[in-house]
């Protein structure tokens, strides 16, 4: 354990899996406490015990963001197990619904906004005043680097449109936060090797349309998906940094979603 986060406590949503779970897993190495959030307990138990290995604390939350009240709880819960967190990466969220706009369900695309954005949103309202306190935190909310080819990825309308949204909030957050010792960037992680990306292989060309479902097959195939450890040890280099309002790309030529 290196100790480079040592007395730090962060919080990591989507943290049972890929890149959440890697991240967890490299703080708890640096000597970071660990508030582990995600729906699925059986994965952030078993994260948690991995950082328990690692000698740090975890504490898994078991949480929807979509649901506010269990956004809330989580939170509460978290402040009271540690007295705050320093660390606040917003990495969990959904891609669906996929297809064409003529044929998606509009409470499907709004629940997806819910849980991108929204979702983070509390999240970081809710844990943002001990941060102020301190005079010390980083926010990171990972994006994609779909937003800057928004053309690239047709049939991900929520998915584009929820991460842009999220990327103009961070920015407008860090201008907000100018000084205070609170940073909050943006991160694309890349096309990373995810449960995400293969859930998306698995769905029918005919529901998605054939464009999107080849071009996750083909990068599949062609391997050119990198795994999450490397694109959390990216990002954790950029955590020990000062800068705030800045988007941070593993791979700037990536224009996938990343998780």
């Amino acid at each position: 354990m290196s100790g480079g986060f040592s007395g730090r406590v962060a919080l990591v949503t989507g943290a049972g899996r890929g890149i959440g779970r890697a991240l967890a897993l490299a703080l708890a190495e640096e000597g970071a406490g660990l508030g582990l959030l995600a729906r699925s307990r059986a994965e952030l138990d078993e994260v948690a015990e991995a950082v328990w290995e690692r000698g740090s604390k975890a504490v898994v939350l078991r949480a929807d963001l979509g649901d506010p009240e269990q956004t809330a709880g989580a939170a509460d819960r978290v402040l009271a197990e540690f007295g705050g967190v320093d660390i606040l990466v917003n990495n969990a969220a959904v891609v669906w619904p996929l297809g064409p706009t003529s044929a998606v369900d509009p409470g499907e695309w709004a629940d997806a906004v819910l849980v991108n954005v929204v979702g983070a949103f509390r999240l970081t309202r809710a844990l943002l005043p001990t941060m102020l306190d301190r005079g010390w935190g980083r926010v990171v909310n990972v994006s994609s680097g779909v937003v800057g080819n928004p053309a690239g990825m047709i049939g991900m309308n929520a998915y584009v449109t929820s991460k842009a949204a999220l990327e103009a909030h961070t920015v407008s957050l860090a201008a907000e936060l100018a000084g205070s010792g609170i940073t909050v960037n943006t991160f694309r992680p890349g096309a990373v090797d995810t449960a995400m990306q293969a859930w998306i292989r698995g769905q029918s060309p005919d529901d998605i349309g054939a464009a999107l479902h080849e071009r996750f097959t083909r990068n599949y195939d062609e391997g050119s998906l990198i795994a999450p450890e490397s694109s959390a040890r990216a990002l954790l280099t950029h955590l020990h940094g000062d800068r705030t309002g800045e988007v941070w790309s593993v791979l700037p030529q990536q224009t996938g979603p990343s998780s």
